[in-house]
């Protein structure tokens, strides 16, 4: 300290301190115990001594605020509490404790929070004593730091539960949640109050054997037994209560808050039509019945749709498995004849009899026609595609001996159902052919004629004739 009242330079007792009262070094040391900055002014508010605690830094740096007026060595923004407080404890007034910034060198950021209160000592000297608050200041940043995580996390989880109600409400599924102890519903969607035709508050804590017919209860209990077992358990088609409605239901389990829960989708059968049903359902039913394949894909390719036909020609069991795979694992030559049926329905917007191969997931492969139509401007961007098995029907690849295509058309089937070389020997016979076929017309079917038109020699063109299969020889026009 620079200077304590009632010692002397050398640390004695001052002769001017009557008997009883404290030397400057005990009540050093009492206001370092109170506190963590001791500080002796004048009335007028300047620093006449100061005394500092451990927990304050660079000790020795404090002698300089002796001399200072303490307004001049606080930060801005509390200077206004300091004088307050001064005029609280000169006007007799019960002072109160302040928060202020005090100024410190080495200190982070330059200043130091204290919480000052004051005391008139007499009418000489006023004791400002200060508690550091640094602890409680990073405390306080650490409490707002964490308050404000958890404001951020409470957020993300009030967004996400928002988009769960609203993804659970609107979905086209219906969807029951129950209590796998209890098989009470604990939630349903719109789409299965719907199937349900009840309310869905209606439903709530219901079992799940209210839900079904009597008939169709023992399947739900072989689904749900063989999903406590820890499988994967197939589909399986059962009916509602009320009207007796067929739906598609499937079951998966999780857990929550430390129960087990069941989830049960239904999934209304396509083949079901109402009478007098919309216009959409009977198109639905009609496709479902159609004898040919017929699957809608994404833009990605993967199937989004299929009838049973579908089904039946890639040796699939039902709709499901074939859902969200890519249609060219059954559907033509990998990277070829997809590629050009979606090219041509990009330019063109749908495609006709276009010759191709279907390939069973256990069989051969067989041939078929595929006609589709793009709806790439939709709601839901889409293709549909018509598929039917033609190998029965359709020509064979001519062999050796068996009569040749007669029509170019009749070759553009032929590609990629044979290779190029082929076709190029297929070709010239045909153009050979209706050369041989216009000279016998021009001439009035004189072969001598047609001979010297085409460049060839009778018996040339004899030859030619019976390759080709085009009548019987006049051995009275050979010379």
């Amino acid at each position: 300290m620079a200077e304590s009242a009632g010692t002397t330079k050398r640390g004695e007792p001052d002769a001017h301190c009557p008997p009883g009262c404290l030397d400057a070094r005990v009540t050093a040391r009492l206001l370092t115990a109170a506190s963590d900055l001791a500080l002796v002014m004048d009335p007028e508010g300047v620093i006449r001594d100061v005394a500092v605690g451990e927990s304050m830094p660079a000790p020795a740096a404090w002698g300089q605020l002796v001399g200072k007026r303490w307004s001049d060595t606080i930060a801005r923004d509390s200077q206004s509490k300091v004088e307050q407080l001064l005029l609280e404890v000169r006007t007799g007034a019960v002072p109160r404790s302040r928060e202020i910034n005090q100024r410190a060198e080495g200190a982070p950021g330059g200043t130091i929070p204290l919480r000052f209160s004051a005391v008139q000592l007499d009418e000489d000297r006023v004791v400002a004593l200060g508690r550091d608050l640094r602890a409680i200041s990073h405390l306080q940043q650490q409490m707002i730091s964490a308050q404000q995580a958890m404001d951020r996390e409470f957020s993300r989880i009030r967004q996400a539960e928002t988009r769960y109600r609203l993804l659970f409400q609107v979905c086209s599924e219906g969807v029951v949640v129950a209590d796998a102890a209890s098989l009470k519903v604990v939630e349903t969607n719109t789409a299965a109050a719907s199937l349900l035709e009840e309310a869905g508050q209606a439903l709530l804590g219901r079992t799940l054997d209210e839900l079904f017919q009597a008939r169709s209860w023992p399947q739900v209990q072989a689904l749900l037994s063989a999903l406590e077992a820890g499988g994967r358990p197939a589909d399986v088609q059962v009916a509602l209560r009320g009207r007796g409605r067929e739906v598609v239901a499937s079951a998966s389990g999780f857990r929550q808050s430390g129960a087990s829960l069941l989830l049960l989708r239904l999934r209304a059968t396509t083949n079901q039509v109402a009478p007098g049903g919309t216009r959409e359902s009977r198109v639905l039913a009609v496709v479902e019945a159609l004898p040919d394949g017929f699957v809608v894909i994404d833009e990605e390719l993967r199937v989004l749709s299929a009838n049973v036909a579908f089904c039946e020609l890639v040796q699939q069991a039902n709709e499901n498995q074939v859902l969200g795979q890519p249609l060219d694992r059954w559907l033509g030559r990998p990277g070829v004849d997809l590629d050009i049926m979606l090219a041509n329905l990009r330019e063109h917007g749908s495609v006709r009899n276009f010759a191709t191969i279907v390939r069973g997931e256990y069989g051969a492969p067989q041939e078929a026609v595929v006609s589709a139509v793009s709806a790439l401007d939709a709601k839901v961007p889409c293709v549909g595609f018509t598929i039917r098995p033609v190998s029965a029907r359709l020509t064979s690849v001519p062999q050796a001996g068996q009569a040749m295509p007669r029509s170019v058309d009749q070759l553009r089937e032929l590609v990629g159902r044979v290779s190029l070389k082929e076709i190029v020997r297929e070709s010239t016979d045909l153009i050979e052919r209706l050369c041989i076929e216009a000279a016998l017309k021009v001439s009035g079917d004189n072969r001598a004629s047609a001979a010297q038109l085409l460049g060839l020699s009778r018996q040339g063109l004899y030859s030619k004739l019976r390759r080709h299969g085009l009548g019987d020889l006049y051995p009275s026009e050979i010379v």
